[in-house]
Order: C-alpha cells, then sequence, then structure tokens
C-alpha cells in the first residue's frame, strides 16, 4: 500500500491549498479539483482522472472500502495523508470529519472526445447555474444511458457540489464544457437532432420523436434558453404544466426528458 505520512496542523501548506479548492478561483489557479468520497474518488479514477493526495480522517484507514481504494493506489505515485478531526473538518465536503478527502488534476476533455455510436442521445445544459442541478442531471444522464453531456456556459462543472451530487458520475461519462457556437456546429456535423425544451415550446415532449440520434437541451430556470437556440433545425418541445406553476425545476425537467427517450428507445 502508498506510504502513509501524518500532517496534524490545520496551517500546513498542503492544508491549505486543498482548502483553497472549495472556491472556484483556487481551482482555476491551481488547476486542481478536491473530491469527497470512497464512491467518487473511485469514479474518478475509472475516468482516469489523475488523483495527486488522498487525505484520509482518523480512523477510516481500516474501513473495508478505504482499505479496497488505498489497493487500487499501491502502485500508484499517489500522496496518502493520514491528517486529525480539526484538519479534516477544514478541508472536507460541509467540515465532515469521517471523511476521505482526494486532490487531483482538473480533467481536460472537449468534443473531440465524445464517443458517439450509432443512435446517440445527448443532453445539453445552457447557463444551469447551480452546481447541485448540473450533477444532478448528470447523475440522470449515466442512470438513463446518456452517451455525453454539453455544459454551455460558464458553469463550474468540478465544483464540489456538482461532483457530490452525480455521485462521481460526472468523471464516468463524457461531461464537457463548450460554447453554443461550437455545440450546435458539432450537432449539426455529427447529425443530431436536436430538441430545445421551453415553456412556449410547440410540441408535447411525448410526441417528440427520440429514436434516432438527437439532443436535448435544457437552460437555466429564470431565463430560459437564448436565441442561440432557434433555428429552423430545432424543434422547441415543453412539458404541459397543469397548475399554477409555469415550469419544473430544470433537473427534474432533465430526468422526465431523458427517461422518455429512453422508454421509446427500449420499446423500439
Amino acid at each position: 500500500m502508498p506510504m502513509t505520512k501524518t500532517i496534524i496542523s490545520a496551517q500546513n501548506p498542503r492544508i491549505k491549498a486543498a482548502a483553497r479548492l472549495r472556491d472556484r478561483r483556487g481551482r482555476q489557479q491551481q488547476e486542481k479539483i478536491i473530491i469527497d468520497g470512497v464512491r467518487e474518488i473511485e469514479r474518478a479514477m475509472e475516468g482516469g482522472v489523475e488523483i495527486e493526495e488522498l487525505f484520509i480522517g482518523p480512523g477510516l484507514a481500516e474501513q473495508p472500502s478505504v482499505k479496497a481504494l488505498m489497493e487500487r493506489l499501491k502502485s500508484s505515485s499517489v500522496s496518502v495523508v493520514s491528517v486529525p478531526v480539526e484538519v479534516m473538518r477544514k478541508i472536507a465536503f460541509g467540515q465532515r470529519t469521517d471523511s476521505i478527502v482526494a486532490v487531483a488534476r482538473e480533467p481536460r476533455r472537449d468534443l473531440n472526445d465524445v464517443p458517439l455510436g450509432e443512435t446517440p442521445l445527448v443532453a445539453v445544459l445552457e447557463e444551469v447555474e447551480k452546481p447541485g442541478n448540473i450533477g444532478a442531471i448528470v447523475r440522470t444522464a449515466d442512470g438513463a444511458g446518456v452517451d455525453a453531456v454539453l455544459v454551455v456556459g460558464g458553469t463550474d462543472i468540478y465544483n464540489p457540489n456538482a461532483i457530490r451530487a452525480s455521485l462521481g458520475t460526472v468523471f464516468t461519462l463524457p461531461v464537457i464544457a463548450t460554447t453554443a457556437e461550437e455545440a450546435l456546429a458539432w450537432m449539426r456535423r455529427n447529425r443530431l437532432k436536436i430538441y430545445a425544451a421551453r415553456v412556449d415550446g410547440s410540441m408535447d415532449y411525448s410526441a417528440a420523436d427520440y429514436r434516432d440520434r438527437c439532443a436535448i437541451v435544457l437552460g437555466c430556470e429564470t431565463d430560459g434558453l437564448s436565441k442561440e437556440w432557434v433555428g429552423d433545425d430545432i424543434h422547441s418541445i415543453t412539458l404541459p404544466m397543469h397548475g399554477k406553476g409555469d415550469s419544473l425545476n430544470v433537473s427534474v425537467t432533465a430526468a422526465v426528458l431523458l427517461y422518455e427517450a429512453r422508454r421509446q428507445r427500449s420499446q423500439a
């Protein structure tokens, strides 16, 4: 197993650097991310993410799941650090003390990294602001068998809340940060039929045909989709609302649409 070091001071430079990764600016400056939890760390490793440091709280090294993770790391150069409660509280999500935390290089992915089969299904998210919503949608996309998630705008894909809400699937599913122009060009080049979800969409979502190569585009809850998603080859769809509200939470909308696509494909 990797050799374990001990850091007992919350003022240690490595601890301070890890704590700064909770902030977007810190992640951008260091070009690193922070990952909480054994499951999420394992999925990061499955996705080819380069783990650099592993911080383990008191008493956790003997847990079977942590032992198994350490076994996987035995041939790597990952630095494993044992820390006391007060130090773990500084770097862990929600100031938890019964945690395991990893520092990793930020993954670099682009549209060329997306493998497409015969009938790909792609989700596109434009300016979805809350990291928890991003993570929840990625988790849904993973469950529905989506081929890739394109994230348009300045959304922070590897925010710790997004990683946590996705259960680590943000690492195993192709999740690509891009622009609307690049996403549209890529989808047209790959002959994807584009469905844009809008409050005032012209077609009921259940009437659309998702069985062929297609992409489902969702926007933020406050402003919806931008004018980039209007065109002769872009079909607007809507979810009927029978109460006072005019829309659902974007992650709920994504679940409805992506699983409708999965239902149609399974029946076909």
